[in-house]
């Protein structure tokens, strides 16, 4: 009882890992597709925002260090123009509410150096708007007359500005962002560029007036945009490049990784087929052996009317050792080096060995020897192959058949093609589908490994094989082969891998 039940849980055990649904098949290509792409885009995206920003923030600053050598170029020009000793900064003489008197200064040059450095700052090319503010963060000049006097609080750029010991700041604005100091007389289109010019006592140690001086740099803008379409359009093209590379190696791969895959499931299925017929036929061929000696005895001992029942025992013994040879040969790996093999001189010999059968048939055959290349194969099983072929078309035709054969080259794709056609009876498209897989045959008493074993010496050689056939109409197999290195027809065999 307990071996029974032990049988019967695991049957029910088996019967349930049948019903499971089966595990949806991974397909590399598709998720590789799916994730190269949000990866890929992410990173093009992620360094075009990247790379943006740096044009942007270098253009910027480029032009906010060129405003500031100006404006401390002309500060400077007007002190010595107005021969105002060197102890003096422009700084110092811009405040009118502290409009002191100063003992090596004079007020008039005061006044004038003032008014002509005030004068060329408002006059800076792309200048929307130009304030002059004092260290008590009042506006004390602009171009703009409605902000003087105003008190501007709160500016955090302003107040780090001040704060800083460096020459220049700046900042770029979208025309959105408005503060109380920007007061455009010409509002910007696009975006503009406030940049905080520092203007420095004589020893450079505080800050005594700040210059801030907003600008809509055309040139400038246009070159930033136009900027954006290379970075934008390079790293899309760039990215898509990457990507569509990625997918034709993955792609590659994928199919690569099928036909292995479809090649070890072939060799796992030969693996087991060849256990098996190896058994059966190793198991057969004693007793057959014994069947075809005892209906020999019997021959010279039974009546004459029994003799065609022996005879034909022994026929059909016969026929069937002939079974287990082939089907231990098409078992048999296929090892050894390739050869450098003349594919004309070997299918002459063919030819040859059927003449007697053929001339009996009266099989019209047409075959006209050229001279082309030596390809990879070995003799001997080259001459199987076409024993194989030859054996099919000749069984496929009836009397007064016509047997084509074609021998091309190529030399600049490095093959050689043989072509055997027949006008026998062909087969069907079910038929023509099924005939590389093993024991599958059309003819009476068949084994159905002979195009089996075909194919697979064809593909131990770089080579293929390939059939096609229509009923009542014949059938056409043509061999690929590859030319052997250094083929040519001198008589030589060459070593190849």
């Amino acid at each position: 009882m307990g071996s029974i039940g032990r049988s019967e849980m695991l049957t029910q055990a088996s019967i349930k890992e049948l019903e499971k649904k089966p595990r949806p098949r991974f397909n590399l290509l598709r998720w590789f597709s799916i994730v190269s792409l949000l990866v890929i885009a992410s990173v093009a995206i992620g360094l075009g925002l990247i790379s943006t920003r740096f044009v942007v923030s270098e253009a910027v600053q480029r032009d906010s260090l060129l405003t500031s050598q100006f404006v401390h170029a002309i500060a400077s020009a007007e002190i010595r123009h107005a021969q105002i000793p060197y102890s003096r900064t422009m700084a110092e003489l811009l405040d009118i509410r502290r409009d002191l008197p100063l003992a090596d200064v004079d007020q008039e040059l005061r006044r004038r150096s003032r008014d002509e450095f005030l004068d060329h700052i408002s006059s800076l090319p792309d200048a929307l708007l130009v304030n002059v503010y004092a260290q008590d963060r009042v506006i004390i000049w602009s171009t703009n007359p409605a902000l003087i006097g105003k008190a501007i609080l709160g500016n955090d750029d302003l107040e780090a500005a001040f704060r800083s010991r460096q020459r220049t700041g700046s900042a770029h604005h979208e025309t959105q962002r408005h503060q109380n100091e920007q007061k455009f007389l010409n509002p910007p289109d696009y975006l503009f560029i406030e940049n905080y010019v520092p203007l420095f006592d004589a020893e450079e140690k505080d800050v005594l007036a700040i210059v801030e001086i907003y600008k809509e740099p055309k040139d400038l803008i246009a070159s930033i945009q136009r900027g954006y379409v290379v970075i934008w359009v390079s790293t899309g093209i760039g990215g898509l490049l990457i990507y569509l590379g990625l997918f034709w190696i993955v792609r590659r791969a994928s199919r690569l990784l099928e036909f292995q895959q479809r090649q070890l499931i072939n060799s796992e299925k030969f693996a087991a087929l060849g256990e098996m017929s190896s058994a059966v036929a190793h198991s057969l061929r004693n007793p057959l052996a014994t069947i075809r000696s005892s209906a020999e005895l019997a021959l010279e001992v039974v009546d004459p009317a029994a003799q065609k029942n022996i005879n034909d025992i022994i026929n059909q013994v016969d026929r069937m050792s002939k079974w287990v040879r082939e089907l231990l040969l098409s078992l048999r790996p296929i090892s050894g080096e390739s050869e450098a093999v003349d594919v004309v001189s070997c299918m002459q010999d063919v030819l040859q060995s059927y003449e007697q059968q053929i001339r009996r048939a009266n099989i019209d055959v047409a075959f006209n020897p050229v001279e082309v290349p030596l390809v990879i194969s070995q003799r001997i099983l080259l001459a199987q192959i076409l024993n194989s072929l030859m054996a099919n078309a000749l069984e496929a035709m009836t009397t007064d058949g016509k047997l084509k054969i074609d021998v091309v080259s190529e030399p600049a794709r490095g093959r050689v093609y043989l072509t055997v056609s027949d006008n026998g009876k062909g087969m069907s498209r079910q038929q023509e589908a099924m005939v590389f897989k093993p024991f599958f045959t059309t003819k009476q008493g068949g084994l159905g490994v002979g195009l089996v074993l075909v194919k697979r010496i064809m593909e131990r050689f770089s080579g293929k094989v390939s059939l096609t056939s229509r009923e009542q109409e014949g059938t056409r197999v043509k061999l690929t082969f590859k030319i052997a290195a250094g083929g040519r027809l001198d008589g030589t065999q060459h070593t190849g891998g």
